[in-house]
């Protein structure tokens, strides 16, 4: 039998407004408006010695660092983040997490009031 691949999961929330300046000129996304978000990140791995892909506890705190970060603030004024799509805040979480956590395999970023998400798959 092969090692044992395993994927935990750590999910946080934030709120922040946005606008997104594409599409034509009356469109609502250009308005300055607010959502409610819930991120997700999974790391990859076979399980170590301690008995675990990584540290729950580490994942989650730094997972929460970077939604403080974005959480009641304009996702615009971010570097990286001037034109904040889904698939853009998913990018900078990925940016943020992967120095710390090698094995980080999802990010997904998702506004549930509206049923909308995105996966990362790394």
């Amino acid at each position: 039998m092969s090692e044992p691949v395993f994927e935990i999961t750590k999910a946080a929330h934030f709120d922040a407004a946005h606008y997104i300046e594409q599409g034509p000129g009356d469109h609502r996304y250009r308005r300055l408006h607010g959502h409610s978000f819930r991120v997700e990140a999974s790391v990859k791995g076979p399980m170590l010695a301690a008995g675990w892909v990584a540290d729950l506890e580490s994942l989650d705190v730094a997972l929460k660092a970077v939604a403080t970060e974005l959480d009641h603030g304009l996702l615009n004024d971010r570097p990286g983040l001037e034109s904040p799509t889904l698939e853009r805040i998913c990018l900078y979480f990925a940016e943020r997490l992967k120095p710390q956590f090698p094995g980080l395999s999802r990010v997904v970023l998702s506004r549930p009031t509206i049923g909308e998400s995105c996966a990362l798959t790394l």
